[in-house]
């Protein structure tokens, strides 16, 4: 069994895979989701990328609750690559280990392509999709925002 060596990962999210077999149905019209799974069907592409930073908004209220949980996830996740201030100067940035990290007032960012990174990664930075679900990734969103207004 040496194929097993080697595993071919499907995208849960996806459509298609393996030679244009259904890796997922289409759900019945009406489907409400799961344990508060949302789907994200935009690429991890340059294109989806752009998609999102264009169209993509919070269905969050912009508010103190919402901004407090952002801060305390920006903390545990965030913080220590790209700063408390959001400045690029985290704990690994002043180590060394990371070069590059962006500084939020040096960016075009929007909510949706802030969204979309927490959801994919970017060059070095990881997807974060595991760790936060839905909810958390916008409340990260509504405490960058707030961060990159503050360095201007």
């Amino acid at each position: 069994m040496p194929d097993m060596y080697v595993s071919v990962p499907y995208d849960a999210n996806g459509v298609t895979s393996a030679g244009n077999v259904p890796v997922d149905r289409v759900p019945v019209a009406g489907t409400v989701s799961r344990n508060g799974v949302v789907a994200y069907d935009i690429a991890d592409t340059n294109e989806g990328y752009e998609k999102a930073k264009a169209e993509l908004k919070s269905p969050l209220a912009k508010n103190e609750i919402n901004l407090e949980k952002g801060k305390e996830l920006y903390g545990i996740y965030c913080a220590t690559c790209h700063g408390a201030k959001g400045d690029g100067n985290g704990t690994l940035a002043k180590r060394d280990k990371f070069n590059g990290i962006p500084n939020y007032k040096d960016r075009d960012i929007t909510d949706g392509s802030i969204y979309h990174v927490i959801m994919y990664g970017k060059n070095l930075m990881g997807s974060h999709a595991s760790q936060l679900n839905h909810k958390e990734r916008w409340q990260v969103v509504q405490y960058v925002e707030k961060l990159k207004s503050e360095l201007k």
